[in-house]
């Protein structure tokens, strides 16, 4: 059964922590703190004041919504 159980693939709608969040993306969680304040990080649910989670679908979103083909604007 466990060996059933670890070949699943991981819940897309699982909620991570910030220090989780950041990992998955290769960022640093102070990345993450500082473009939720401007606006432009990957969206977030705020669970309580301090509590501050992301959904794996969100965070590749994101990070697919960033891709470039070149460097020119």
């Amino acid at each position: 059964m466990k060996a059933i159980i670890s070949n699943l693939a991981p819940d897309p709608e699982a909620l991570l922590s910030e220090d989780q969040a950041a990992r998955f993306l290769g960022l640093t969680a102070r990345f993450l703190q500082k473009h939720r304040q401007l606006g432009d990080g990957p969206a977030f649910v705020r669970i309580s004041c301090r509590c501050i989670r992301y959904r794996r679908t969100d965070l590749k979103a994101w990070s697919e919504s960033r891709l470039k083909t070149s460097t020119a604007a």
